[in-house]
């Protein structure tokens, strides 16, 4: 499948990605990866009198997932050739172990590239929403992306 060209982008249309269980699992795997250790997220025992009285999925991880979700809906599939950047985004919301997450999203920028006719710059403005509706994270990424004149 051939994902959407920056020229198939429609302003404020939106879309909600399919669903993923962050498990326990996903946590030690990023826990290992990144050295980020703390008993927020690695010790049921310590977190017990916590404000959450739980371990909590890290912020990052959550964010680097909805960016899995973003290329699970192939929106992005050929056509994306660069992630730019995070702009403004916000942890609204602890995610726990077994939380279903999706994230809404929607085209809020589309920039032409001034220096090569072939991209454009998309910016997608993401909400991550939990399984009670409930936004956890949000913010803008920004996205370069193909032209429609190299569609083959």
């Amino acid at each position: 499948m051939n994902g959407k060209y920056f020229d198939d982008w429609t302003l404020n249309e939106e879309f909600v990605t399919p669903t993923r269980t962050i498990t326990e699992t996903d946590v030690v795997m990023f826990a290992a990866t990144s050295g980020d250790y703390n008993e927020l997220h690695t010790s049921a025992e310590a977190t017990k009198a916590n404000q959450f009285g739980q371990r909590i999925a890290h912020g990052l991880l959550v964010l680097g997932i909805s960016h899995g979700l973003l290329f699970r809906t192939g929106f992005l599939d050929q056509t994306a050739i660069a992630f730019l950047s995070v702009n403004d985004w916000k942890f609204q919301a602890p995610i726990f172990f077994g939380d279903t997450i999706r994230v809404k999203f929607k085209c809020s920028e589309k920039k032409e590239s001034k220096s090569k006719q072939d991209r454009g710059v998309v910016t997608l403005y993401l909400e991550v929403l939990n399984q009670n509706d409930v936004v956890v994270q949000s913010g803008y990424k920004s996205i370069m992306m193909k032209r429609i004149q190299d569609r083959k």
